[in-house]
């Protein structure tokens, strides 16, 4: 409590009545390193979305469904728990004049006004974080370099991405892009950096102009000779402080922001000379639609990924009876088998690895005091991916560790029967993922259950494991095109107790005049939780034929004894 008191002294000198401190840093992406994390500092909640509200009498941290049970472990004693959409903090506040401080690099104006809609609070940008002002951060030394991917792995040339680009700002009408979002640059440069744990991003910014000259911001010293030469024709290179004087010799322009990504802090320096377009960055939904090599890469790394896990659920089914295998255990091991593939970077997100209870915990992550030892009659639930050269991967799988609860049983095959409904969901057109979501909880809304996350989020290729805009989720009308990967991935959770998902990501292949779902993630679904009488003949076909592609594509990867439980885990239902 002591930061606490600390904060709110500083809120008292600023005579404002509270501060807001979000998860992300001021490149806005889902993975924050632990020297930026201001949430994690102040709360202790490590989850990665989310935004705490300190007032001078109470706090507050909002989350979503994913990650209220977590929040309440790890600071509900110093917090009011509150889960968005139910409790948004226009909702909470509603009525009160308050006037909360924030830092303009850290928000964008529309999550500002998603939190605060039409309320009486005032909001008040600060020249410095208050955070800032506390705590003595260890200095983040990577600089680690930016490097280049070839057309051979990306499948299209900056060239010809420019070209896409410039088209699409020319039809805007505008003059330049801002390009805040890193994995935006990633796709449009063909390159990748060391930023972030989890995914191989560039952070950075650029503006771009319709005839396609490039600048491009960021720590210099990650740009070494090599990478300048291919990218001469296009870019310039900046340090990433200059941003505020490139901005302001820009005037009388139209400027595209993107909505989701543009501080405030910057929004308004634009603004002060030129006329802001803002919406969604139009990289967005170029990056969505993968080409063939992209599709071809991940299709192989799927098949690497697939053997990893595939040899993982096999030795823990092997030894959880015999050996004390904790949670944790269990999550280094599934790392283990995937580091002896040559192309594993590293992990996609962190995994996670739960049973009995924790497996309630939708985005839970093991430690000491959490971790659990594997007990027969549990339920465990393992949700990873990689990063792979070139491909990325996420995955979840609910194992029995000799189950014998009936209700768990029926459950786990109605989330089956979700997961399949969208695998094979009749796609046209005007297919979105709001339509399809509705179809992945049908089984459970038969018996009055349903779970408090989407089902599906796009993934990204060699970049991160959730990109949008298309997702399978209430609310999303992107319709879906050839190219675009999403994860499948309907579950149930009964807090206390246990946790169902069962996740595939998966692509929208077009034959002839005919887009359908084609399953990227390969390894065994669990049959030992399914109540078969639950189950059509095209349901159980479905499984069959999707464990026929299982054995084809994994079996060289086995050895005598993994062969023998591969054909055991694939044998018809």
């Amino acid at each position: 409590m002591e930061k606490i008191k600390k904060i709110r002294n500083l809120i008292k000198l600023n005579n404002l009545d509270g501060y807001i401190i979000p998860k992300n840093n001021n490149f806005f992406g889902e993975y924050v390193n632990n020297n930026e994390d201001n949430l994690k500092y102040i709360s202790s909640f490590s989850g990665s979305a989310g935004i705490a509200i300190i007032l001078l009498n109470k706090n507050y941290i909002f989350v979503d469904g994913r990650y209220t049970i977590q929040a309440e472990i790890q600071c509900g004693k110093n917090f009011k728990v509150c889960t968005i959409p139910k409790e948004y903090p226009f909702k909470i506040f509603k009525n009160k004049n308050l006037k909360i401080g924030f830092d303009p690099k850290l928000h964008t104006e529309i999550s500002l006004r998603r939190y605060f809609f039409n309320s009486s609070i005032k909001l008040v940008p600060l020249k410095e974080n208050l955070i800032d002002t506390i705590w003595k951060r260890e200095k983040y030394k990577n600089i680690k370099p930016f490097y280049s991917i070839s057309k051979e792995y990306a499948g299209e040339d900056v060239k010809n991405k420019i070209k896409k680009l410039t088209k699409l700002i020319k039809f805007s009408k505008a003059n330049y892009l801002f390009i805040t979002s890193s994995e935006n640059i990633a796709w449009l440069l063909n390159i990748r950096g060391q930023d972030t744990s989890f995914s191989p991003l560039p952070n950075s910014h650029a503006i771009i102009s319709k005839e396609g000259s490039i600048k491009l911001f960021c720590n210099l010293k990650k740009i070494n000779k090599s990478l300048r030469l291919k990218l001469k024709k296009y870019v310039k290179f900046f340090d990433f402080n200059l941003i505020p004087n490139i901005i302001d010799t820009i005037s009388k322009q139209n400027v595209i922001i993107d909505i989701s990504t543009c501080s405030i802090f910057y929004k308004t320096l634009f603004k002060k000379k030129n006329f802001i377009i803002e919406k969604q960055d139009p990289i967005n939904y170029l990056k969505a639609l993968k080409n063939n090599v992209e599709i071809k890469n991940s299709i192989q790394s799927h098949i690497y990924d697939g053997a990893a896990l595939t040899k993982f659920i096999f030795w823990l089914k092997n030894n959880f009876k015999n050996k004390q295998i904790t949670e944790i255990d269990a999550q280094n091991k599934l790392l283990s088998f995937r580091k002896e593939n040559k192309t594993f970077k590293s992990l996609s997100f962190p995994t996670i690895s739960g049973s009995g209870p924790n497996s309630a915990i939708i985005h839970y992550k093991a430690d000491e005091k959490s971790n659990r030892i594997l007990r027969k009659g549990d339920v465990y639930l393992v949700d990873s991916g990689g990063q792979y050269s070139y491909g990325t991967t996420d995955v979840t799988r609910t194992l029995s560790l000799d189950v014998e609860n009936e209700k768990i049983k029926d459950i786990y095959t109605r989330v089956l029967k979700g997961h399949i409904a969208v695998a094979t969901y009749k796609l046209t057109n005007k297919s979105t993922g709001e339509q399809i979501d509705k179809k992945a909880r049908n089984p459970l809304k038969q018996i009055n259950l349903d779970y408090p996350h989407g089902t599906g989020h796009g993934v990204g290729y060699f970049l991160n494991v959730h990109e949008g805009p298309q997702a399978i989720s209430r609310g999303n009308k992107v319709t879906f095109k050839p190219g675009m990967i999403t994860s499948n991935e309907p579950g149930y959770y009964k807090k206390n107790h246990f946790g169902i998902r069962i996740e595939n990501l998966t692509y929208v292949k077009k034959l002839k005049n005919k887009m359908q779902f084609e399953d990227l993630t390969l390894a065994p679904i669990e049959k030992d939780l399914i109540k078969k009488n639950l189950l059509t003949r095209f349901e159980k076909n479905w499984l069959n034929n999707y464990h026929q592609k299982v054995f084809q594509h994994l079996k060289k990867f086995m050895n005598k004894v993994e062969l023998l439980q591969l054909k055991e885990a694939c044998s018809n239902i």
